[in-house]
């Protein structure tokens, strides 16, 4: 269709030379949810993570300028991250729109039948451990995504990074509440909020250490090809 948000994408695209491949990899994503997926592996879950908000990462990066391989890799990291916290702390709420997305064999290694659980959703130790396992994987990902806010222009770094400790301590805080995500939804209070955004403003985006280790690690397998579009 030819219309005024479609010319104005076009527009975007067009004049920061985005890759198509960005925005048919977020719209597959949104069909992957229309089609009510669900996913068996992280590998899988990755994938539509990939999709979803790897990609929005990945189009932040470059519009921002940062369009070499690794800042594309960390700022995909930073995506998934989040987009596995979401899922760590929205299991409750989605569960009662008849959905999982948590990995569906971790769910089974834990003892817990996906579809038996979705008929009566509740949380126990069981499920704690699938979402302390997720959470897990998202802290890694923070750690690398750390990596590559020095890699994004002085004026933006503040902003990114100030996203990326909001939404990490979002896991803090489901673990906290014992990784109960079904009968409370975890949420970061404004006091704490602005702390994190003052670290973000004074502090340094991640530790020489860290940046050696992380900055050129290899980017997730489910992120390549959004890497591949943009060479």
């Amino acid at each position: 269709d030819d219309s005024p948000v479609d010319r104005a994408l076009a527009h975007v695209m067009a004049e920061h030379a985005l890759p198509r491949a960005f925005i048919d990899a977020l719209l597959e994503g949104f069909a992957w949810d229309a089609e009510g997926r669900r996913y068996e592996t992280l590998s899988e879950l990755n994938a539509y993570a990939a999709r979803v908000a790897g990609a929005v990462g990945a189009t932040m990066s470059a519009l921002m300028g940062a369009r070499g391989p690794d800042a594309l890799a960390r700022a995909c990291d930073l995506g998934v991250a989040m987009q596995l916290t979401n899922i760590a702390r929205d299991i409750g709420e989605d569960a009662r729109r008849g959905r999982v997305y948590l990995p569906l064999a971790w769910m089974r290694e834990a003892g817990i039948d996906p579809d038996r659980w979705l008929e009566r959703p509740a949380f126990d130790d069981r499920l704690g451990r699938v979402v302390a396992r997720l959470l897990a994987e998202a802290e890694v990902l923070y750690r690398r995504a750390g990596a590559g806010i020095p890699m994004l222009p002085r004026d933006c770094r503040a902003a990114i990074q100030a996203a990326r400790l909001i939404y990490a301590d979002i896991g803090r805080e489901i673990a906290r509440r014992g990784f109960d995500s079904v009968s409370t939804r975890a949420v970061v209070s404004p006091g704490r909020k602005g702390w994190l955004v003052l670290r973000a403003l004074v502090g340094r985006p991640a530790a020489p250490a860290e940046e050696r280790e992380h900055g050129a690690a290899p980017p997730l397998d489910e992120v390549r090809f959004l890497l591949e579009a943009a060479r």
